[in-house]
């Protein structure tokens, strides 16, 4: 059935979501990392890949293009079936329950992947943007990793099922539940690759 996650028989291919946004980043991250990767942009792509990146970009636009492209659909019943997702800044809007920040006039219906609240725009704008360090923990390791926030989201709240999995100065800046994972900032600005090794081996 066309859409249909076949864990077992599938080839491990990474779709990164490039209607927009910085998803040229990610498949330099992901080819360095050693992967092979297809730009998503039609269900047909879609239908390729074993796990999908949504990266950061404007998520209101996102949120409309996947609609038109008839991919919102998809890629929630993907993602239920097993495939993991991995969702950057914007990403992490989309990829998440509830959205703060959501107004008539720019309104953002997320895919309610995780159980998490985030803030659109809680770090600042984008002259407000920065690089620093933060602590996460992958696969039982605790590391410090560079991270660039570019009017990053804050995460206000998370179900039981969701696991704080990165902080800076103790506030959440990247969660996981079960093979779906969100970070506010940008792991493919930097050249740690430690991220995505660590998305490519859930």
């Amino acid at each position: 059935m066309p859409g249909r996650y076949n864990p077992v028989t599938m080839k491990d291919v990474v779709g990164i979501l490039a209607l927009q946004g910085d998803f040229a980043k990610h498949a330099d991250a992901v080819a360095r990392a050693g992967a092979e990767h297809v730009l998503v942009r039609r269900p047909r792509d879609l239908e390729r890949a074993s796990r999908l990146i949504i990266p950061g970009g404007e998520s209101t636009t996102f949120a409309l293009l996947l609609e038109q492209e008839n991919l919102r659909g998809m890629i929630v019943e993907r993602a239920k079936a097993g495939m993991p997702v991995f969702g950057t800044c914007a990403g992490s809007i989309l990829v998440a329950r509830e959205v703060d920040g959501n107004h008539s006039s720019v309104r953002v219906k997320p895919l309610g992947l995780i159980d998490a609240r985030v803030s659109r725009n809680a770090y600042g704008r984008q002259v407000d943007s920065f690089e620093d360090s933060v602590d996460v923990t992958l696969g039982g390791k605790s590391l410090r990793v560079p991270a660039v926030f570019i009017r990053a989201p804050k995460f206000t709240e998370m179900g039981a099922g969701v696991e704080v999995i990165g902080t800076r100065a103790g506030e959440p800046v990247m969660l996981r539940q079960g093979k779906v994972v969100i970070s506010a900032f940008h792991p493919e600005l930097t050249d740690d690759l430690t991220i995505h090794r660590f998305f490519l081996s859930l």
